[in-house]
C-alpha cells in the first residue's frame, strides 16, 4: 500500500467512526451508553475473530501479546473514559476533547518514546484541525462544562493515542485484519462485565440490534481495519491527526441527518479542520511522489 491510500485509508476510517453518533440516536435511550460501547467491540471484535480463526489466519504463538494487550487495555478504558466524559458534559465537548486532544498526545508520546520530533507539517495541521474542533462546536451556549468530564475527555484523547501506538507495535508483526480481531476481542472480554452491571434494556430490540451491528461492522470492524492498514506506512501521530475528520463528520451528519443547526463559527471551525486534514493528507502524497 502507497503512503498515499493509506492516508485515505485513515480518513475513510475517521470518516466511518465520525457516524456512531449519528447511528446512536436510533438506539433505545435506555440502553447505557457503555454497554452500547461494549456491546459494539463484542459484535466487531469476535464476529472478525471467529472468521479468522475457520480461515486459520491467526497464528497464536507468534502472536505479540505484551502489545496487543497493552492496546486492548488503552482501547477498553478509552470506553469507560469516554462514554463517561460524555455522559457528565455532553456529545459536543466530550468528542472534541478527546479527539481533538489525541494528536496532541500521539506527538508527545512518540517526542518521549521513539525520540520523534514533530515535523513543521504534523504541527500546523494538528494546530489548524484542533482550533477547527474548537471554533466547530462553539456555540453550545447551554452546554455546562464539567471539570470532572473534560478531565475523563483527555484521558480518552491519551487513551486513543496509546492505542495507536501500541496497535503500531502489534502491525509490524501481524496484518492489519487480524490486529482489528485479536486486539477488539481482548478489549471486548474486559468489558463484557459492564454488561450485566449497566441498563442494557431495549438492547435486543429491532433498533437495539440493528444499531449494535452497525457500530460493531461498520464503526468498529471495517473503520478500524481501514485505520490500522494505513497506520502501518504512516506515523501514529499523523495517523491521529486524520482521525480529527472523525468531529468533522459528525458535524455534518448532525445537520443533515439528526437536524441540528450550526452557526457560521462553527462552518469556519469545519473549515480549518478540513485544512488541516488536506495539509497532512497531500503532504503524504507528495512525499509519497517522491523518489527515494
Amino acid at each position: 500500500m502507497s503512503q498515499r491510500i493509506s492516508y485515505v485509508a485513515v480518513l475513510l476510517g475517521a470518516i466511518l467512526w465520525g457516524t456512531t453518533g449519528t447511528a446512536q440516536t436510533f438506539m433505545p435511550q435506555t440502553v447505557h451508553p457503555l454497554a452500547v460501547g461494549a456491546s459494539r467491540l463484542a459484535v466487531g471484535g469476535f464476529t472478525l475473530l471467529i472468521i479468522l480463526l475457520l480461515m486459520r489466519k491467526i497464528r497464536f504463538r507468534q502472536w505479540p501479546w505484551k502489545a496487543t494487550i497493552l492496546a486492548a487495555l488503552a482501547m477498553a478504558i478509552f470506553q469507560l473514559c469516554f462514554f463517561t466524559s460524555i455522559r457528565l458534559t455532553g456529545v459536543a465537548i466530550g468528542t472534541v476533547v478527546a479527539i481533538g486532544s489525541a494528536p496532541m498526545f500521539s506527538g508527545i508520546i512518540e517526542w518521549l518514546l521513539l525520540k520523534r520530533h514533530p515535523n513543521r507539517v504534523w504541527v500546523m495541521a494538528t494546530g489548524l484541525a484542533i482550533v477547527g474542533c474548537i471554533l466547530l462546536f462553539s456555540n453550545n451556549e447551554g452546554m455546562v462544562v464539567n471539570p470532572i468530564g473534560v478531565s475523563l475527555s483527555l484521558c480518552a484523547g491519551l487513551l486513543f493515542a496509546l492505542y495507536t501506538y501500541f496497535n503500531k507495535d502489534v502491525l509490524e508483526k501481524e496484518e492489519a485484519v487480524a490486529s482489528v480481531a485479536v486486539i477488539f476481542s481482548v478489549s471486548a472480554a474486559m468489558l463484557l462485565p459492564f454488561l450485566f452491571i449497566f441498563e442494557t434494556e431495549g438492547l435486543l430490540t429491532g433498533r437495539g440490534v440493528a444499531t449494535v451491528v452497525y457500530l460493531g461492522i461498520a464503526t468498529t470492524t471495517i473503520a478500524y481495519i481501514l485505520f490500522s492498514k494505513g497506520l502501518q506506512h504512516i506515523p501514529s501521530s499523523s495517523a491521529v491527526t486524520l482521525s480529527l475528520a472523525e468531529p468533522l463528520t459528525a458535524a455534518v451528519l448532525s445537520v443533515l441527518v439528526v437536524g441540528e443547526r450550526l452557526d457560521i463559527t462553527s462552518w469556519i471551525g469545519i473549515s480549518m479542520l478540513l485544512g488541516g486534514i488536506l495539509v497532512l493528507t497531500l503532504k503524504g502524497r507528495a512525499d509519497s511522489e517522491t523518489p527515494t
